[in-house]
């Protein structure tokens, strides 16, 4: 099955973090498969799609921090009930991609930041798939958990955000096996180096990604929909992520830890 006819079964799709980055081109690219499909995005600003109006008008946005448990709870409810109310019929797919991390060692650059990324990577998802869980199960859909290649080995100099992105791919590897049976698909998406914002957000400086190396957030997407479309479970996105994830595995994990050390810090703008 391709995306395009997988997506035609679907009645919503929800999208966290769709501001920037992968999140925004996961929301542009369902419109192009599909404009007619209802898309949500929960974030803390509404995204802007200046190139594509009609996607501008046609999202649905709740405002949400994810820091705040309060808000996210508030959050949630809400999606619930438009969703039973106002789309009760069709498939959900709900792409749970809102996720920061920092650099330096830990707690740099302090402990609140470092707390509240749990919030946002690990506490989101679980809270946003839990509370969906009941529809997905009745009406049947997917999740799209946004992992990364730094899940497969500790990351120095990132290692909460390593951490993080471990949890989110085991938890999803262990949650496709229990929702099969009810017809739930559950993916693993592990990007490596994108080029977003994302090394930007986490003190790393601009633009630090040579020319050559990091995929483009639109490729990620594309490759995560057909492995989704054709039932797989793990998708690590890109060749060379392909090829560094597999030589991780074979390495002593104290070694491929200090491996991963030394790549994150090539990452560093000089003099920083």
């Amino acid at each position: 099955m391709n995306p395009e006819k997988m997506l035609r079964a679907f009645g919503a799709i929800i999208v966290t973090g769709g501001s920037s980055g992968i999140g925004k081109a996961f929301l542009e690219h369902v419109h192009k498969l599909n404009p007619e499909l209802p898309v949500f995005n929960l974030s803390r600003g509404i995204p802007e799609f200046s190139a594509t109006p009609a996607l501008q008008l046609k999202l649905r946005h709740i405002a949400c921090d994810f820091t705040d448990r309060m808000a996210l709870e508030a959050a949630c409810v809400s999606l619930v009930e438009t969703l039973t109310h106002e789309l009760p019929a069709g498939r959900i797919l709900l792409i749970n991609n809102s996720g920061y991390g920092t650099y330096g060692p830990f707690p740099k650059p302090d402990l609140r930041r470092n707390l509240e990324m749990l919030d946002v990577n690990v506490r989101a998802p679980v809270a946003l798939t839990g509370a969906l869980l009941p529809l997905l199960g009745e009406r049947g859909g997917a999740v799209i958990n946004v992992a990364s290649t730094a899940a497969f080995q500790p990351v120095p100099g990132m290692t909460n955000y390593a951490a993080t992105k471990a949890f989110l791919l085991n938890w999803s590897l262990a949650l496709s096996v229990e929702l099969a049976p009810r017809g739930v698909a559950v993916l693993a998406l592990c990007p490596g180096p994108t080029r977003t914002r994302f090394f930007a957000n986490a003190g790393m400086g601009g633009s630090i990604l040579p020319r050559y190396a990091g995929q483009e957030a639109e490729a990620v997407v594309q490759g995560a929909l057909r492995a989704l479309a054709r039932g797989r479970r793990l998708y690590v996105s890109g060749w060379s992520n392909k090829v560094t994830v597999a030589a991780a595995s074979l390495m002593p994990r104290v070694l491929a830890a200090r491996v991963a050390g030394w790549v994150v810090s090539r990452f560093r703008p000089t003099g920083s």
